[in-house]
């Protein structure tokens, strides 16, 4: 499948056209080696053209009724759909993700803009009276409305699907998008691009503009004509994006450390299940991956031999095998962040159990046990195919540590006391804890975002559309 060729020269969604760029930007096949596809850069003139096109949507946007948007939605559903299969291999290719995964990830996208549809149709406004003395017969009609230009900013391990997390609730609440995939994973967010040109949206609605943080990065968070930033990405990333975009809208979903704590009177083999799947599903390259298990001393032996029990299921393979459960990191360089993690850990005096092993990207699934408090690996974003289980005296050592740092995006409690559970669900300082269960965001039904440097926000298709609108009341 050429797909480089075929979107060469016209990579750049600006105002309705497909503008090319003399800059290229090589995307690597990490399915074979080699180079996947090349994709026009945009170049800071570019950007600043796409955030103009994007303003002048605006009003068309605005006016556009929520029949219309949802009609709009519904179509983009039909279109990434048609393209599944071409879909799944762009994901396969530019992601590392496994085939049966990118699969997973198309429906995932195309079931968003379809319940963004439904939730546009939810967005009534409510009727108020005054209840204050000297307001009585006050009445109000408080009404949502759209923020205006949304920056559309999305991460490289769910190229598809969080795009449509950011842009369809964005179009639902009608806004005019502008939207920059991560550097390495631009072709399925071109191919999103080319289904959405496709649909009669307003002209400017939706723009596409893919390049280099240094070229066009800078260039799009900092132009004031922007009314709200959708950003999923590192601690850093946001940082630096909240600090140039300054008064609009902030929508940040960021790191995550997510500890897992396992208690004596868990269903230990559930516990150890649900333990090596989030740590190694997607070789850990996910925000709500479990980074840590904090295990109480009672059980942590035998928990570290359940987890080792389920790791035959956790190793890479053919990235286009319908077993393979996992595939190469992002980068060389990720790979050796998460190798430098695990000798850290070891040099502090943790047990490699299994694995440990680099070769270029690919990290070998890894198990440590007994990983000291001061170990790195438990305090910093590891984005690695890493269980790292450490030892717990008891509720306090469990809380203190998982609490430890600045990041707190997600959690687990497994235990089968309801008390506990809920106990430490409210002491456990994160956006969502799951209780017996590792983190999953799933489609959107429920709010997910952090604390900290976790992010601002909730996403999720009706609470994001929630973001992107504005408040107003009509006062009688």
């Amino acid at each position: 499948m050429a797909v480089g060729t075929a979107h060469d020269g016209k990579t750049n969604l600006i105002g309705g056209r497909w503008e090319p760029s003399n800059a290229r930007i090589e995307v690597e096949d990490l399915a074979d080696g080699g180079t996947f596809a090349e994709i026009a850069s945009a170049t800071a003139e570019q950007a600043t053209a796409a955030v103009t096109a994007a303003e002048r949507a605006k009003r068309p946007m605005r006016e556009s009724t929520i029949v219309e948007r949802a009609g709009w939605l519904e179509e983009i559903a039909d279109g990434l759909e048609a393209r599944k299969a071409e879909l799944a291999e762009v994901i396969v290719r530019e992601a590392g993700k496994p085939i049966s995964s990118a699969r997973g990830e198309v429906d995932s996208a195309a079931e968003r803009f379809r319940r963004a549809a439904e939730e546009a149709r939810n967005q009534q406004g409510e009727f108020v009276e005054g209840t204050t003395e000297g307001h009585e017969g006050w009445q109000a009609i408080v009404k949502p409305q759209p923020v205006g230009v949304v920056l559309c900013v999305t991460p490289y391990n769910y190229p598809l699907a969080t795009t449509a997390l950011q842009v369809a609730p964005a179009l639902a609440a009608g806004n005019s998008v502008v939207c920059k995939p991560a550097t390495k994973t631009p072709i399925s967010g071109a191919i999103l691009a080319e289904v959405v040109d496709d649909v009669d949206l307003p002209e400017g609605a939706f723009n596409f503009v893919a390049g280099r943080s240094s070229d066009i990065g800078d260039v799009l968070a900092g132009d004031d004509r922007l009314d709200a930033v959708a950003l999923t990405g590192s601690s850093n990333a946001g940082k630096h994006v909240a600090r140039e975009s300054g008064m609009v809208h902030l929508h940040m979903e960021l790191g995550g450390n997510a500890p897992a704590l396992v208690f004596p009177d868990a269903d230990l083999d559930a516990a150890a299940a649900d333990c090596a799947k989030g740590s190694f599903k997607y070789a850990g390259q996910r925000c709500s991956a479990v980074s840590r298990v904090l295990a109480h001393d009672e059980v942590h032996d035998e928990l570290v031999e359940r987890i080792e029990a389920q790791m035959d299921d956790w190793q890479p393979g053919d990235l286009f095998d319908e077993d393979t459960a996992i595939g190469p990191l992002i980068s060389e360089s990720q790979a050796a962040w998460v190798e430098e993690l695990v000798v850290d850990a070891v040099e502090k005096g943790a047990t490699l159990v299994r694995g440990g092993e680099r070769d270029g990207k690919t990290v070998e699934p890894t198990l440590l046990a007994d990983v000291p408090h001061d170990a790195r690996i438990l305090h910093e974003e590891q984005f690695g195919p890493v269980a790292a289980v450490a030892r717990v005296a008891d509720e306090a050592d469990a809380v203190g540590l998982a609490n430890e740092g600045d990041l707190g995006l997600d959690a687990s409690v497994f235990t089968a006391d309801h008390d506990r559970a809920m106990r430490l669900a409210d002491r456990i300082e994160a956006g969502a804890v799951r209780l017996n269960g590792a983190p999953s965001h799933g489609l959107g039904d429920i709010p997910f975002g952090g604390v900290g440097d976790s992010g601002i926000g909730r996403e999720g298709i009706g609470y994001s559309i929630e973001a992107f609108t504005t408040t107003k009341s009509i006062v009688l």
